[in-house]
């Protein structure tokens, strides 16, 4: 699935988020599923990918990406819950 996409991954509910961008979704959660990424996500252990939207371009995505993380966490929690309410790890939905 090489599509430009903004990710947001949880080390479980309500827990500590991490936002990112790729251009390949599949491999680059498996990296940070199997801590091949190092720094914040490798620390604290956010594995699971609970929230992700694909865009046309990897410019937009980028846009999202630096918005999203100037976002209140409240905001970021809303916008989970709306199509993830239970934070389910989304990954295998996408594999």
């Amino acid at each position: 699935m090489k599509q430009p996409c903004v990710y947001m991954l949880a080390n479980k509910k309500n827990g500590t988020l991490y936002i990112g961008v790729t251009s390949d979704i599949i491999k680059r959660i498996w990296e940070h599923k199997n801590d091949l990424v190092e720094g914040f996500t490798q620390k604290y252990h956010i594995h699971n990918l609970v929230w992700f939207e694909l865009h046309e371009n990897m410019d937009s995505a980028i846009t999202r990406e630096k918005k999203l993380k100037r976002w209140m966490r409240d905001w970021k929690v809303t916008l989970i819950e709306t199509n993830n309410p239970d934070w389910l790890d989304l990954y295998s939905s996408i594999c």
